[in-house]
């Protein structure tokens, strides 16, 4: 994370060579961003999960109009996993689960996903800071996929390696929507460009296990789902102006 927050500050840094003053005027770019989500599942979600993380980026153009194009895309990861009795039928009578070599093991399960959208949206400037900057708002639809991962570190657990783990791990995909409305700010120099506000995200997703080994003799359902997270989020932006061409003077 370290790595990739210092390359873009290198970008944007070398790409100041090239910004423009734009205070007065609306102007095409391509843009890149990446963002932090704070997310809460609801509806179907949160049966199996609770607060999510969201890492992303944000990658398209804004035209002379100020409408976007993008793809948007975040990785999700969290530790809030409800599905406390996954290995009840593996534990002992002492209620453990062991490893190969009969000693305790500890398993951990952790929420992941990901999702990648094509979106589409608008800068509606506003506060008078520059025609570039104002209320941002865009949505969109792509792919959702998420599921439990399940974790035992250096402990080999026969019953939960290789393939078995997805008899766990709930793996859920579909189609996904989202939806943000907050402010975008693109300064008419520096490095400042930035956005905030609120976030959404709605899958229509099914399960894609055929069973799962903790509830062996209950078919595993089929219908759809409707996955919902609701947060804010906050990124920066990395505006790529073309280079001005320089004036000459003769006498």
């Amino acid at each position: 994370m370290k790595k990739l927050l210092f390359l873009c500050f290198c970008l944007q840094v070398f790409c100041l060579s090239a910004q423009r003053n734009f205070k007065d005027s609306t102007l095409s770019t391509p843009w890149v961003a990446i963002h932090y989500g704070a997310n809460w599942a609801q509806n179907d979600l949160a049966d199996r999960f609770g607060y999510l993380n969201h890492l992303g980026f944000h990658a398209g153009y804004k035209t002379n109009r100020n409408w976007t194009w993008a793809v948007d895309g975040n990785f999700i990861f969290g530790e809030r996993v409800k599905l406390t009795n996954l290995f009840d039928g593996l534990r002992d009578s002492y209620g453990n689960l062991t490893d190969v070599n009969g000693d305790i093991a500890i398993v951990l399960t952790l929420a992941r996903g990901y999702n990648v959208n094509l979106a589409i949206g608008k800068v509606i400037p506003i506060f008078g800071s520059n025609q570039n900057s104002g209320l941002y708002i865009h949505g969109g639809a792509g792919y959702l996929a998420h599921k439990v991962r399940v974790e035992s570190r250096d402990q080999v657990i026969p019953q939960l390696e290789l393939d078995y783990r997805k008899g766990y791990d709930r793996l859920t995909t579909g189609l996904n929507l989202h939806q943000f409305i907050g402010y975008a700010f693109l300064a008419n120099s520096g490095v400042v460009n930035f956005y905030g506000g609120i976030y959404a995200q709605q899958g229509f997703t099914k399960n894609r296990r055929t069973i799962f080994y903790d509830m062996p003799d209950t078919p595993v359902p089929s219908n759809t789902r409707l996955d919902v997270q609701v947060g804010i989020r906050a990124g920066w932006f990395i505006p790529i102006y073309k280079r001005q061409p320089k004036d000459f003077y003769f006498n």
